[in-house]
């Protein structure tokens, strides 16, 4: 059975649930606090969100799917599916975007895509529902699955702070990558998604015990300790990213 986490009474269950199965999660609870709730719209509005801040800062997130939404509202995928497409580029969004937009749109217009049924699948299952889609990626089927479903065993598998969170909680000798990230989860299932939430949350207190603002949406472990971080994408000089190793991909925080 699927477990969703839809109230904040829902979270702290699921969390002391976690802590009573795995003790290693005990300090980080107690040095994280109990987690927030983090919910967004579900939906395509809240996939065309996630979709639209991809590899954005948040602000220029935020504004873009401030002009989207406000010129498309009602927001609803049949209006997307018809935009012209110079329309779209003339709000902000990029081709990409513009691409993967559309497609998820003609997907639900012809009922080949059910987004409501994804949170009572299985979190894998769903996972690769999502990610069969043009542009949609591992961390945003992920994200949304979590955060728009409510999806208990949901797993950010590739996000930067909850891998920089476990190295430091779980005292590992590196940062894992994705795939350590998924067996290193496997005895939380299937409460994987509220261990994400604890992990956001430890990685928040950590930053703050540093001194390091948590709004600059990356580690900075490892930055601090080699000076070599980079600026990166479209918003180089608002966020860094860190080394990463052959064949790891590094996704932004969701935090």
């Amino acid at each position: 059975m699927t477990i969703h986490l839809n109230t904040q009474s829902d979270l702290d269950e699921a969390i002391e649930a976690l802590v009573k199965t795995d003790p290693r999660l005990r300090p980080v609870l107690e040095m994280a606090g109990m987690p927030a709730l983090r919910r967004r719209e579900p939906g395509f509005a809240g996939l065309a969100a996630i979709v639209c801040g991809q590899q954005l800062s948040t602000s220029a997130a935020a504004a873009i799917w401030g002009r989207v939404s406000k010129t498309f509202d009602p927001f609803h995928h049949d209006r997307i599916k018809s935009a012209r497409t110079d329309h779209l580029g003339r709000l902000g969004l990029s081709a990409a975007k513009i691409k993967s937009l559309k497609t998820i749109a003609r997907e639900l217009s012809a009922g080949r895509l059910n987004l409501d049924v994804l949170a009572e699948e299985d979190a894998d299952a769903a996972h690769n529902t999502l990610t069969a889609l043009h542009g949609i990626g591992p961390w945003t089927a992920d994200i949304y699955l979590l955060f728009c479903l409510g999806h208990g065993d949901a797993w950010p598998a590739g996000d930067l702070a909850v891998q920089e969170a476990m190295r430091i909680g779980l005292g590992l000798k590196a940062r894992p990558g994705v795939k350590e990230m998924q067996p290193l989860a496997e005895p939380w299932r299937p409460l994987r998604g509220a261990a994400a939430h604890l992990w956001w949350a430890y990685y928040h207190a950590v930053k703050k015990r540093e001194g390091v603002p948590v709004s600059d949406k990356a580690s900075k472990t490892e930055s601090a300790k080699r000076r070599t971080a980079t600026p990166a994408g479209p918003h180089a000089g608002r966020r860094k990213t860190v080394p990463k190793r052959k064949g790891a991909k590094a996704v932004k925080p969701a935090i």
